[in-house]
């Protein structure tokens, strides 16, 4: 135990899966690095499948409700918080937050704090009820006891388009284990042979920007390599209009061998919160480049070692003045402190003095 809690009473986590996503892995961590330091941190997952299952330690008490869809979790969900008794209820992601506001009645006096991990309006408009989806945020938001953010410009739009009132509102890193990092980054991964060796992660959906990012790709001079890790919907099309030189890899759940081993980490999404991946890249000593609308990322080239870059003549340009050289043991860390495991934690556990 590295620090004792101020808090009383159990912090549930309410996740909708394990998929191998960024948000899940930062409820995951953040849980975990909760527990390190006292606090009774729990976790509820709506549907148990997913890569990331792996990834949770048996002394973090799991319920597994088995229900795959959102919507037919209401009573289960209840029941298992109020099983539980706890203080506070931390669901992730707009859908789920949604549901547990709506569900607060009937959880036994439970604060609500729901963890908004991404864009609203970019979440809006991926929906398929943009102005439904719209109104909830409207109704149930600004009934939270708090809203956890992960940058400043989601919070910014909840307070603007959501009603939230600013007071509420606590923007919060994400935290980031980086002795476990740095330690399963041994022994670095990248592809032998001359030129840029280039690493992108995240789910083979349009919000990634994978497709802009191969067309940006086939500028490249041949000797360089893009290693693409995930998984997703849009994965067969994807892999279809990919040069040579891309690899798609899928789902790894240690993916941080090649980000140590890589020149610089792609970030081409179309939107983000925070973007996970970024951050465990900076903390294998790896410079990340990143689109303007990778959310987070801008906030974070303030402090760290991230470039800005527009689709797609600016990306392209910042790729090519990339500088490869031979990887044999992680470089420095380059994740600014408050991302930190320790860090974060204790940033997370003063926004629930409420």
């Amino acid at each position: 135990m590295t620090g004792q809690a101020s808090t009383n009473g159990a912090i549930v986590f309410v996740l909708p899966s394990f998929a191998g996503g960024g948000a899940e892995r930062a409820v995951i961590t953040l849980a975990v690095a909760l527990r390190r330091r006292g606090a009774d941190a729990r976790l509820i997952v709506l549907d148990g499948a997913g890569p990331l299952a792996a990834a949770v330690p048996a002394d973090l008490p799991l319920a597994l409700l088995g229900v795959g869809r959102v919507r037919r979790a209401a009573w289960p969900l209840v029941r298992a918080i109020r099983a539980w008794s706890p203080r506070v209820v931390v669901p992730t992601m707009g859908h789920l937050n949604l549901l547990v506001l709506a569900l607060r009645p009937f959880l036994g006096g439970a604060r609500v704090v729901p963890r908004e991990a991404n864009a609203p309006a970019a979440t809006h408009a991926a929906a398929g009820h943009p102005r439904l989806q719209r109104l909830a945020y409207r109704r149930l938001y600004p009934g939270a006891d708090r809203v956890l953010c992960n940058s400043r410009a989601i919070a910014a739009e909840l307070v603007r388009d959501a009603g939230v009132a600013a007071d509420r509102v606590v923007v919060l890193p994400n935290p980031v284990d980086v002795t476990a990092i740095r330690a399963a980054a041994h022994p670095v991964r990248r592809e032998p042979g001359p030129g840029r060796r280039l690493v992108a992660a995240g789910r083979l959906t349009r919000q990634k920007g994978f497709d802009r990012l191969l067309a940006v790709v086939r500028r490249l001079p041949p000797e360089d390599r893009v290693l693409i890790l995930g998984d997703g919907p849009d994965g067969d099309a994807l892999r279809a209009e990919a040069p040579s030189s891309v690899t798609f890899a899928g789902f790894d759940p240690d993916p941080w061998p090649w980000y140590a081993g890589a020149d610089a980490f792609l970030l081409p999404s179309r939107w983000e919160g925070m973007p996970n991946a970024a951050l465990e890249a900076l903390a294998c000593g790896t410079p990340v480049n990143a689109a303007p609308e990778a959310g987070g990322a801008v906030e974070l080239a303030a402090e760290a070692p991230v470039t800005i870059a527009a689709f797609d003549d600016g990306f392209f340009d910042a790729m090519t003045r990339v500088v490869p050289g031979l990887v044999d043991v992680p470089r420095p860390s380059l994740l600014p402190a408050r991302f930190h495991f320790d860090a974060a934690a204790a940033a997370f556990l003063a926004a629930l003095e409420l």
